[in-house]
């Protein structure tokens, strides 16, 4: 079967429009500003997947210079009404018009490889994003470890899709997002370490970190499992200079 990015649902979109960084979703980002002044250099950024324009505005927030970039013209049109002085623009899959190469001091991809199928085409959007990075720039990747899939969570529950256990990379995945109005299942696709790994080095990039950021017991949440497993995965590219 064929699949269908679960985004492109518009009332899905507008339910995904509002959230914010609540629960697990707060892991996800907590680390993840001095983790890019780590190794980010410049303030020139790109938001692969921007969505509704969340971690577009994160960017933002930061000091960073950012356009956001997505194929769903849905989403794209939900970022702009609720950011109307940022940057957005709608892609295709395969084309990233109007984006000049070697322009961009950090890439941020967050959550946005959760929906790519196929791993050559995962391999292909890889090099693309390097061709757009600087010399000395940064690619980030924000995703979800395939153990979310398998366990319950602050944000999210998969308690009702055991056939999640099974999966192999690349396969389809289902998962329901708690914070959000829309409690449809979402249908992702799964990929292992070992699965990134090999299409960064396929793609001419270093892996430069790998974080997976825990809850803390004095954080103001109620923490299932995210206190003993990593729902999500950092994973800091930079150019193979080698190549």
């Amino acid at each position: 079967m064929e699949f269908k990015n679960s985004y492109s649902d518009s009332v899905r979109a507008e339910s995904y429009s509002k959230l914010g960084f609540p629960n697990t979703y707060f892991l996800a980002f907590r680390d993840l500003a001095a983790i890019i002044f780590k190794y980010v250099k410049g303030t020139k950024a790109l938001d692969f997947g921007c969505g509704t324009g969340r971690s577009t505005r994160y960017l933002n927030n930061l000091g960073f210079e950012t356009t956001g970039v997505d194929i769903s013209e849905e989403m794209i049109r939900l970022a702009k009404d609720r950011d109307r002085k940022g940057q957005y623009q709608l892609i295709k899959e395969d084309r990233f018009d109007g984006l000049a190469k070697q322009s961009f001091d950090l890439i941020l991809s967050a959550f946005t490889f959760d929906n790519i199928p196929d791993f050559n085409k995962r391999i292909h959007l890889l090099i693309r994003l390097r061709s757009l990075m600087k010399h000395d720039g940064i690619v980030i990747l924000l995703d979800s470890t395939p153990e979310i899939y398998f366990h319950e969570w602050a944000s999210f529950s998969t308690k009702d899709f055991p056939e999640n256990r099974k999966a192999k990379g690349g396969d389809p995945v289902k998962i329901i997002m708690k914070d959000v109005e829309d409690k449809r299942a979402v249908e992702d696709i799964i990929w292992f370490e070992e699965d990134y790994k090999f299409s960064f080095d396929m793609a001419g990039f270093e892996l430069l970190e790998t974080a997976k950021p825990l809850g803390r017991d004095n954080e103001p949440f109620v923490w299932i499992n995210e206190t003993s497993i990593a729902p999500w995965v950092i994973y800091v590219l930079g150019n193979n200079h080698e190549l």
